[in-house]
């Protein structure tokens, strides 16, 4: 009997984590951490609800720390096994696990020096010696090729176009009665977007675990690099600043693109663009050196003007001093920052700065989980509290339309026809309860296939 455990991303957006029992392994599809609410954050905290040391194998889709920010802590607490991972995947957890275990402990540390904490003392999730301790763990898996897992169980990743590295995981398990295949589709990215290419086709498969970020809506169908000098132009013409809280990851390094688009067409005035994020940079570069995955419009970009990811129109920032300095000048500027939810880093600066001015622009770049700083300030909320204080919200704020990361409806709806015949069983995760009902109506609609709606903790026999 082979059974899943719904650990994670059921019901809500963060914190995947999947574990599949064959009998003979415990196989933990991504270990992620819960953002968002508080009550969502704080099961951070609370003890893996199996034995670590029970796991045998890690398997991962791709680097966000909502997938694998909690693997750290796992090794801590007793996992002792192997972590798979495409090569993109495990050259950003070289970048990713250690900026996030430096912001907790300096959180940590900030918190208990201003003593705007509950606890006694504030404590990180995990340190720097955990994520040393865990990357040595990392297992590099090529795309497209066949891991054995264990005997009888195989495992193959395959590109969803979300991010450098992300892919799809495709689990075979030999029965007696014939094999189980079982895809988690990871997150998957929309069809037709600047920089990466588009979602490899479904495999077939028995089972599938779907993500429904996006399931209730469509993104608009929009001119991105027009859209953006809409928003931007007229901040800077009145002398305001732009702060764009971007994910590190993959839409940093897309927004770089459009601008560097309208920068090279003379459309935005030549003022400062900063990307002030030491792992944004480190992001580029790992980016830079997987040109495998960029699309065609990218590779023509590259054939024309050379690669932007090496303009010399943006400043990139990645000591503290700098950054420091360049928060609090004035002038029209256009600031790219993590985090991209606005939940810690270096943003929270600017937006303690640039927030209570209203000839400024805040311009969120993608998706704003229920609970997040990023959430209240985009609801149009009057203060937000920051390094505890109550900042005003008086600037603009504003969202780039179709530059999630996340395919939409339509999106999922095509990937999921993508398979060669429908899944016998699909569960919708990775998404709010909205989201989740919306997907599972259309996709009955559409594809008639009715998928399940897994909560937390669940397990099912498969």
């Amino acid at each position: 009997m082979t059974t899943l455990r719904f650990l994670g991303a059921a019901g809500t957006v963060t914190g995947s984590k999947f574990l599949v029992d064959t009998g003979r392994q415990r196989l933990l599809i991504d270990d992620g951490m819960f953002q968002g609410e508080k009550s969502l954050r704080l099961k951070n905290w609370e003890p893996f609800p199996e034995a670590p040391s029970s796991i045998d194998q890690v398997l991962l889709t791709h680097a966000h720390l909502d997938h694998t920010g909690m693997l750290p802590r796992l090794i801590r607490n007793g996992f002792d096994g192997p972590i798979h991972a495409t090569p993109g995947t495990v050259e950003l957890l070289h970048i990713l696990w250690p900026d996030a275990a430096k912001l907790q402990e300096e959180d940590a540390g900030y918190a208990n020096r201003k003593g705007f904490t509950k606890h006694k003392p504030a404590l990180p999730l995990f340190n720097m010696a955990d994520v040393e301790h865990a990357l040595t763990r990392l297992k590099r898996q090529r795309y497209d090729k066949e891991l054995l897992v264990a005997p009888g169980i195989t495992a193959k990743w395959l590109p969803t176009g979300h991010i450098v590295g992300a892919a799809m995981i495709l689990l075979t398990i030999e029965r007696s009665d014939g094999p189980l295949r079982i895809l988690f589709s990871g997150d998957v990215g929309p069809y037709n977007v600047p920089v990466m290419n588009d979602p490899s086709n479904a495999p077939e498969a028995d089972v599938m675990l779907l993500e429904s970020t996006y399931g209730d809506r469509d993104h608009a169908d929009v001119d991105l690099p027009n859209i953006l000098l809409e928003l931007v132009k007229p901040v800077l013409q009145r002398g305001g600043r732009v702060l764009i809280p971007a994910f590190a990851v993959g839409r940093a390094q897309i927004i770089l693109y459009l601008l560097n688009q309208l920068i090279r067409r003379g459309d935005l005035p030549r003022v400062p663009v900063v990307i002030d994020s030491p792992m944004a940079v480190k992001a580029t570069d790992v980016l830079r050196d997987h040109s495998e995955e960029y699309d065609d419009e990218l590779q023509g970009w590259i054939a024309k003007h050379g690669c932007p990811f090496d303009t010399e129109m943006a400043r990139l920032i990645e000591k503290a001093e700098e950054s420091k300095a360049f928060c609090v000048s004035r002038g029209p500027a256009i600031v790219v920052s993590a985090s991209g939810m606005a939940t810690g880093g270096r943003v929270l600066h600017y937006l303690r700065q640039l927030l209570p001015d209203e000839k400024n622009l805040i311009l969120f770049s993608g998706y704003q989980a229920d609970g997040t700083r990023g959430r209240r300030i985009l609801n149009g909320e009057k203060s937000v509290k920051i390094h505890g204080h109550d900042v005003a919200c008086r600037a603009k704020v504003d969202k780039i339309p179709g530059l999630s990361a996340h395919g939409d409806r339509g999106h999922l709806t095509r990937y999921l026809a993508s398979m060669p015949n429908k899944p016998k069983r699909l569960f919708l995760i990775h998404g709010e309860p909205d989201a989740r009902i919306a997907l599972r109506e259309h996709l009955s609609h559409e594809l008639g296939i009715v998928a399940e709606l897994p909560e937390l903790g669940q397990t099912v026999e498969i």
